[in-house]
C-alpha cells in the first residue's frame, strides 16, 4: 500500500514538473516578439539557448570592443538586437523594446533581473519619430527636440 502511494505521488511530481518545464518553455517563447524580424529567423547570431544564457557577455565584449579599442562591428551590437527585435503596433509605431510586454523588459521581467542598458541607449531604432504621447511626454519635460535631434542624427 505504501509503496504505491509513493508511486503514484512520484508520477504526480513528475506530471507536475513536466507541466511547469512546458510552462516555461512556452514563456520563453513568447520573448520573440511576433510580428518583428526576429520572429521570421530559426535562431539569433548564436543558437538560441546560447544567447538566452551569453548575451550580457556578448554585449559587454561589444562594449569593450567599441568603446575602448574603436572597433565596430555589427555581430553583437545591441543598436543591432533592437532592430531585429523590435515590435510595431497598429500604427507601425516601434514599442520600447524595454517594455514589460516587449523582447527585453518581458525576459527581464521573467528572470527578475534589471535591464538598464536602455538608461543610456534607445530603445527603439534610431532615427525612430517619436509617437505623439512620448512627444508630449517630452514636451512637458522640455526636452523633445534635444530626443528628436538625437534620433535623427546620431548612431547611440
Amino acid at each position: 500500500m505504501a509503496k504505491s502511494v509513493l508511486t503514484v505521488g512520484l508520477v504526480a511530481l513528475g506530471l507536475v514538473w513536466a507541466l511547469a518545464q512546458t510552462a516555461q518553455a512556452d514563456d520563453m517563447k513568447r520573448y520573440v516578439v511576433a510580428g518583428s524580424q526576429a520572429a521570421k529567423l530559426e535562431s539569433c547570431v548564436e543558437p538560441t539557448e546560447l544567447m538566452r544564457r551569453q548575451h550580457m557577455e556578448f554585449i559587454k565584449h561589444q562594449r569593450i570592443a567599441t568603446v575602448h579599442e574603436g572597433i565596430r562591428i555589427e555581430k553583437y551590437s545591441l543598436s543591432g538586437c533592437v532592430d531585429c527585435h523590435i515590435s510595431y503596433n497598429a500604427e507601425q509605431i516601434p514599442q520600447p523594446i524595454n517594455q514589460a510586454d516587449q523582447f527585453c523588459g518581458a525576459c527581464h521581467a521573467f528572470a527578475a533581473v534589471n535591464l538598464n542598458c536602455f538608461d543610456c541607449h534607445a530603445a527603439v531604432p534610431n532615427g525612430t519619430p517619436l509617437d505623439a504621447a512620448a512627444m508630449a511626454a517630452h514636451d512637458a519635460a522640455g526636452v523633445a527636440a534635444q530626443v528628436q535631434s538625437h534620433r535623427d542624427g546620431e548612431n547611440h
